[in-house]
């Protein structure tokens, strides 16, 4: 059998998409090879694209993908956005055109985790779209071919033809469902979404934030934490805590933890002017799902910070609080969990002291982890190639 060659396009945004699709240079040949067509010979190329970060359009991205396709004489093309895309209200997870071999995915709309390996089953999926047809009868015969096969790679398990990816946990409250189109303005045939728009925005919203990487601010806390551990433990020397600790209720205590929490989050976004004002280049309806996902990122570090918090003051009052100290200060009987609710309650008052008017290390890897501030970045980046260019 006469093996030919084919040249597979991974175009991303810059920034954290554009180094998921370098990784896929490696991955996708071997999947190619065993589930799409072994008599071909796969290369995969990755490459950078301002116009994949900067518009919500998919037409737009569409049309760019092709253009480059035609420079680079790839035989398909798939373009890797970790923006969020809509089409007539709904999530778009991915769409692809048989025709002209060009695809595209929405790394928001995958879902939170794992990520890699819903990309890598994605991008598989387009591609056979692309090859093998996207009718019902071409996908059946793909899927009959399929189960003739055994021992599949061990990045991936068996496929079903017709799924984008594989159903795990999450995706049965927000399933997607695979469209067979004619929208031959916007250069689709195939197209991937979710049909409700409350389940298609919780699995954007969460999406978003695993894009936004809340992880990568957690150093840029250690400032605050500093700042919140020194005036906690000059407040764990005296007895009001401790007989506060006695005598609050959970719902109490929980209630400081919001509020610490909460402060805390909206401290951050406007002494660092995270909160994105609507603007012409996307509706208002992004700018809401845009602040919306920068309000749940700065939360999930901010709660992370607090857990530190937390563990640093509970390790405190169990080496550095005596019992029988403690016992003779309170009234009343001592309860056990007092000691709990000791580090509890000065974690969120020391949050409430000495976080609020603090602002973080590293303002770059905090705004770079908002949508809003990476459109601003890449904006600047597509005008630059623009001159580059000429």
């Amino acid at each position: 059998m006469d093996t030919h060659r084919k040249i597979i396009g991974i175009v991303a945004a810059p920034g954290y998409s554009d180094r998921i699709g370098a990784g896929l240079e490696e991955a996708m040949p071997e999947l190619l090879d065993y589930y799409v067509d072994h008599s071909t010979e796969w290369i995969v190329e990755s490459d950078i694209d301002s116009l994949t970060g900067v518009t919500e359009k998919t037409e737009e991205v569409i049309a760019s993908l092709l253009e480059k396709k035609e420079d680079r004489g790839w035989d398909m093309a798939i373009c890797l956005t970790d923006l969020p895309l809509l089409y007539e209200g709904k999530l778009v997870i991915a769409e692809a055109n048989e025709q002209r071999g060009a695809g595209l995915i929405s790394l928001p709309g995958l879902g939170a985790t794992p990520l890699i390996k819903r990309l890598r089953e994605a991008v598989l999926h387009l591609i056979s779209e692309m090859h093998d047809g996207s009718t019902d009868e071409q996908r059946k015969r793909v899927g009959e071919r399929w189960e003739r096969k055994s021992t599949p790679p061990s990045t991936l398990k068996k496929k079903d033809p017709m799924m984008l990816i594989r159903k795990r946990g999450f995706d049965r409250l927000s399933p997607i469902y695979r469209s067979v189109t004619n929208d031959e303005d916007n250069n689709i045939d195939v197209r991937f979404h979710v049909e409700s728009r409350p389940r298609g925005a919780l699995r954007m919203v969460t999406g978003m934030v695993r894009a936004n990487r809340p992880w990568r601010m957690f150093p840029s806390f250690f400032r605050m934490v500093a700042a919140s551990f020194g005036i906690g433990s000059f407040c764990l020397v005296f007895p009001t805590l401790w007989m506060l600790s006695n005598h609050y209720t959970v719902p109490r205590i929980a209630g400081l933890a919001l509020m610490a929490t909460g402060l805390l989050t909206v401290w951050l976004i406007a002494a660092h002017k995270l909160w994105e004002k609507p603007k012409e280049a996307h509706s208002a309806y992004l700018s809401r799902l845009y602040n919306g996902t920068t309000l749940l990122t700065l939360l999930t570090g901010v709660l992370f910070y607090y857990v530190l918090l937390y563990i640093c003051f509970q390790g405190m009052v169990l080496l550095m609080v005596p019992l029988d100290t403690v016992d003779s200060e309170v009234t009343g009987e001592l309860k056990p969990k007092a000691y709990i609710y000791m580090a509890w309650i000065t974690a969120s008052v020391s949050t409430i002291l000495g976080a609020l008017g603090s602002t973080l290390e590293k303002e770059e890897t905090v705004l770079d982890g908002t949508y809003g501030y990476r459109q601003k970045e890449r904006y600047e980046w597509a005008k630059e190639q623009e001159k580059k260019n000429g």
